[in-house]
C-alpha cells in the first residue's frame, strides 16, 4: 500500500511539473502571471494572501523544486514583511506534511535497506538531530525539499522539526523575501543592474557562507569562554608525541613553513619503530628463515634443523632498528626546522603546555594550535598473581630477551588478535614450545571464519598450541615453577611456562595531559568530530589516541588532516576519511584486508555477491611453494563495484594495495581485469578474481548468439 502511495504521489509531481511549472521558464509569461496576480490582491488582499499562503503549503508538502520562486514572489507581492510571515509559516507548515509523508512511506523501507547501519545514524541524530537540522536550515548546503524527506527517515520528533525549522528558516527566508521585494520594483531591463537588485542578489550568494561563519563563531565564542588567549604565540603547531601521528604532523607543520614545537619524552619514533611494526617484522624474517631451512626439502633441497642464537635474533632486531631510527630522529626534524624537545607535556589551557622536561626544570610554551599524538601502551588484564609471576609486553619484550641465548622454552601468549598470534607463530618457528590464550572463540575475530581457521592450522603445523574459548583465572609459582590457570566451560587447567607476553591489546594514552582539566572528553579515545577537532577547535588529536583504527598509516593519514585544519582550519577544513583504510596480520600466511569482510556485510544488512580464486592454482604460488590462501572479493549485486576485499597468502599486504587504489578512485574489477600484470608473479591473482568475477556475470543469451554465430560462420 505504502508503495503504491509512494508511486501516485510521484505521478502527481511529475504531471504538475510538466503542465504547469514548466512555462515559467519564460519570462514574458512570468511578467503577465505577476501582474494578474498584483491586480487580484489589490482587489481582494486577503484572499490572495490565504490562497498564496495555501498554495505555498502545498508546494512545499509536495516537495516541488519551486519554492525559492515562491518566496521571491512573496516579497515581490506583500513586501518584506507581510512575504516574511507567510512563507516563514507556510514553509515550515509544508515542510512538516513533507517530513511526515516521508516517514510513513519511505522510512520502513530505507530502514530495511539500510539494516544494521539505520541503527547508527539513528543513534547520532536522536542526540542532535535538531541542531543539525538547525544547521542545514541556517546553511542551506542541502536543498529545501531533500532536508524534508531525509529528515522523515530519522527519529526526530514532528514537533521538534516544526519548531527548529521555523527558526532555522527565519534569517534565510528573510533575505530571498528581501531579495523579491527589489524584483518586484523593476520596471524595465535597466532595472536589473540597479545598486539595490546586485546587492540582494549577492545577499543571496553570500548568506550561506554568513551563517556558516556565524556558527562557527558562535561555537567558538561558547567553547572558550573562561580562557584568556595570549596576544602572541610561540608557535604556529605544538605537537605532544613523536610517534607516527605526531612526526607526520611535525613534517607537514615544517614544511607549510610553520614554527613547530615537537613534544617526546621517550624514543623518537613512538611505538611502531622501537617496540611494535619494525622490530616484530624483523623477528617474523629470521623465523620465516628458520622455518624455510627446516622445510627446504619443498624446494629440492636437504632439509636441515637451523642453529638458533636467540641473542643473536634479538641483536639483530636492535640493530634494525638503529638503521631506521636516523629517519624519525631529534637531528632530522630539527634539520627540517621543527623545535624538538624532550619532556612530557601536560595542556594548561587552550593553547598553552607545561613541559616537564627530560634533564629537570620545566618550560611552558602557547601554541595557536595543538596536535595530540600520544599513541597507546599495552593492556594488562587484572588478573590475580600476574605481578608476581611476571610479565612481557610488546613494549618490554625486546630489551628483556635481549641478552637471552636460547628463546624461552615454554612460552604462553595471552591474546589471540594480530600482534599475539604473529608472536606465537615466529616464537615456535624459533624453538619455544608456544601456547596461545584467547577468550573469543576463534583467532582474528576481526576476519570472517574461514580466515581464521587457516590461519590456525598454519600455526598449529609450527607447533602452537591454540587454546580459543578459553579465559585466563590465575598465574602463581609453585615450587619455582610458573603458571597460569585458565578456564573454559568451567573446567580448569594449570600450564606451565618460563615466559608470559601479554597482547591483548592496546590502550589510548590519556591521562597525564591534563585533558580532564580543560574538560576535553575522552572515552575509550578522545572524543573528536569529523575535523580531528576535540572540544576546543584547535587541540586537534590523532593517531591511536583519537582511534577508531590502531595502525601506523591510519595515523599518518589522520595527522594530514589534523595538521592542516590546524594551521589553515579558519580558511580550510578536511574532513578525515576512513572510506577505504587496508589492514594485515603479519602471519604465515599474510592476512590482508580493506573495506567490509563477510560477516561485516552481514551484520550490516549490505547486500554482496562473493567472487573468489584460490591462490593454489597461481602459477607464481606453486612455483614458490607458497600455494595456500585466497583472494576473496565482496562487490554490489550485479556490478562490480568493490565493497571489500581479503587476501590470504604470501605477500598479501603488498597485493592488496591494488585493490585498495581501486576502491579509493572508484575503478571495478572490469578496470582491474583489463589492466596488464606481469606473468609470473603474485599480482596476477588479482586479475584472476576479477576474471572470475566476469566469467559468473556473462550473459547466457549473449553466448547463445555467439555460438550460433559462428556455427553460421562455419557453413
Amino acid at each position: 500500500m505504502k508503495r503504491l502511495l509512494t508511486g501516485l504521489l510521484l505521478a502527481v509531481v511529475l504531471v504538475l511539473l510538466w503542465a504547469k511549472f514548466g512555462q515559467l521558464a519564460d519570462p514574458a509569461r512570468l511578467a503577465e502571471l505577476y501582474d494578474k496576480a498584483k491586480v487580484w490582491q489589490q482587489q481582494s488582499a486577503v484572499l490572495v494572501a490565504v490562497l498564496f499562503f495555501l498554495a505555498y503549503v502545498t508546494v512545499t508538502a509536495l516537495s516541488l523544486p519551486v519554492a525559492i520562486w515562491m518566496t521571491l514572489a512573496a516579497g515581490a507581492l506583500f513586501g518584506f514583511w507581510g512575504g516574511l510571515v507567510l512563507v516563514s509559516f507556510a514553509s515550515a507548515i509544508g515542510a512538516t506534511l513533507a517530513f511526515t509523508a516521508a516517514r510513513y512511506l519511505l522510512r520502513d523501507w530505507v530502514h530495511a535497506r539500510l539494516g544494521g547501519r539505520a541503527k547508527s545514524i539513528d543513534e547520532g541524530l536522536r542526540k542532535d538531530g535538531a541542531f543539525y537540522l538547525f544547521t542545514l536550515r541556517l546553511v542551506p548546503v542541502v536543498p529545501f525539499f531533500a532536508v524534508n524527506l531525509l529528515m522523515g527517515l530519522t527519529p526526530i520528533g514532528a514537533r521538534s522539526f516544526y519548531l527548529v525549522s521555523q527558526a532555522g528558516m527565519l534569517a534565510g527566508t528573510a533575505v530571498y523575501v528581501n531579495a523579491g521585494t527589489q524584483i518586484g520594483q523593476i520596471d524595465s531591463l535597466h532595472g536589473l543592474v540597479s545598486l539595490p537588485i546586485l546587492l540582494s542578489f549577492a545577499l543571496l550568494g553570500l548568506f550561506p557562507w554568513m551563517a556558516r561563519f556565524l556558527i562557527r563563531l558562535h561555537g567558538r565564542m561558547s567553547v572558550y569562554k573562561g580562557w584568556q588567549r595570549p596576544t602572541r604565540f610561540d608557535a604556529n603547531l605544538i605537537v605532544i608525541g613523536a610517534g607516527a601521528a605526531g612526526l607526520v604532523s611535525a613534517y607537514i607543520a615544517a614544511a607549510t613553513k610553520a614554527k613547530v614545537a615537537l613534544i617526546e619524552a621517550g624514543e623518537m619514533g613512538g611505538d611502531c619503530l622501537n617496540f611494535g611494526c619494525v622490530p616484530s617484522k624483523v623477528l617474523i624474517r629470521s623465523a620465516k628463515a628458520a622455518h624455510q631451512m627446516r622445510h627446504a626439502d619443498r624446494y629440492g633441497l636437504a632439509a636441515a634443523s637451523p642453529a638458533i642464537p636467540f641473542d643473536k635474533v634479538i641483536e639483530r632486531v636492535h640493530d634494525i632498528i638503529a638503521r631506521i631510527a636516523p629517519h624519525d630522529s631529534v637531528e632530522r626534524y630539527e634539520g627540517l626546522g621543527a623545535e624538538v624537545i624532550r619532556g612530557y607535556a601536560r595542556l594548561v589551557d587552550p593553547w598553552t603546555v607545561e613541559i616537564a622536561l627530560n634533564g629537570g626544570g620545566t618550560r611552558r610554551l602557547t601554541g595557536r594550535a595543538i596536535v595530540l599524538a600520544t599513541g597507546a601502551a599495552p593492556v594488562v588484564p587484572s588478573l590475580r598473581g600476574l605481578d608476581a609471576v611476571g610479565y612481557l609486553t610488546s613494549d618490554t619484550m625486546w630489551q628483556a630477551l635481549r641478552e637471552r641465548p636460547q628463546a624461552p622454552a615454554r612460552l604462553v601468549v595471552l591474546g589471540g588478535g594480530p600482534v599475539g598470534t604473529e608472536l606465537s607463530q615466529a616464537f615456535a618457528r624459533l624453538g619455544s614450545a608456544v601456547t596461545q590464550v584467547e577468550m573469543a572463540p576463534r583467532l582474528l575475530v576481526r576476519e570472517d571464519e574461514e580466515v581464521s581457521a587457516l590461519v590456525r592450522a598454519s600455526l598449529e603445523e609450527d607447533g602452537v598450541t591454540v587454546l580459543t574459548g578459553h579465559q585466563a583465572v590465575a598465574c602463581g609459582l609453585t615450587d619455582g615453577e610458573k603458571w597460569i590457570e585458565v578456564s573454559r566451560d568451567g573446567v580448569s587447567r594449570r600450564i606451565a611456562f618460563d615466559e608470559l607476553i601479554v597482547a591483548i591489546g592496546r590502550a589510548p594514552r590519556l591521562a597525564g595531559y591534563g585533558l580532564e582539566a580543560l574538560g576535553i572528553r575522552t572515552g575509550r579515545v578522545v572524543e573528536t568530530n569529523e575535523y580531528l577537532e576535540t572540544l576546543f577547535p584547535n587541540i586537534l588529536a590523532a593517531g591511536d589516541v583519537a582511534g577508531p583504527y590502531q595502525f601506523t598509516h591510519a595515523a599518518a593519514h589522520q595527522a594530514w588532516f589534523a595538521t592542516l585544519n590546524g594551521l589553515f582550519g579558519d580558511l580550510k577544513r578536511f574532513r578525515a576519511d576512513y572510506r577505504v583504510v587496508p589492514w594485515a596480520t603479519f602471519s604465515d600466511p599474510e592476512v590482508a584486508r580493506v573495506g567490509l569482510s563477510e560477516a561485516e556485510a552481514r551484520e550490516k544488512g549490505v547486500a554482496y555477491e562473493v567472487t573468489r580464486y584460490g591462490i593454489d592454482d597461481l602459477d607464481r604460488a606453486i612455483a614458490d611453494g607458497a600455494d595456500q590462501g585466497f583472494v576473496k572479493v565482496l562487490t554490489e549485486p550485479g556490478k562490480d563495484r568493490i565493497l571489500g576485499v581479503t587476501i590470504v597468502g604470501e605477500h598479501a599486504a603488498d597485493l592488496l594495495a591494488e585493490f585498495v587504489l581501486a576502491m579509493k578512485r572508484g575503478l571495478g574489477l572490469n578496470k582491474i581485469l583489463g589492466t596488464i600484470h606481469i606473468y609470473p608473479t603474485l599480482a596476477e591473482a588479482n586479475k584472476f578474481a576479477a576474471g572470475e568475477w566476469r566469467k559468473a556475470h556473462v550473459n547466457p543469451r549473449a553466448l547463445s548468439l555467439l555460438d550460433r554465430y559462428h556455427r553460421w560462420r562455419r557453413g
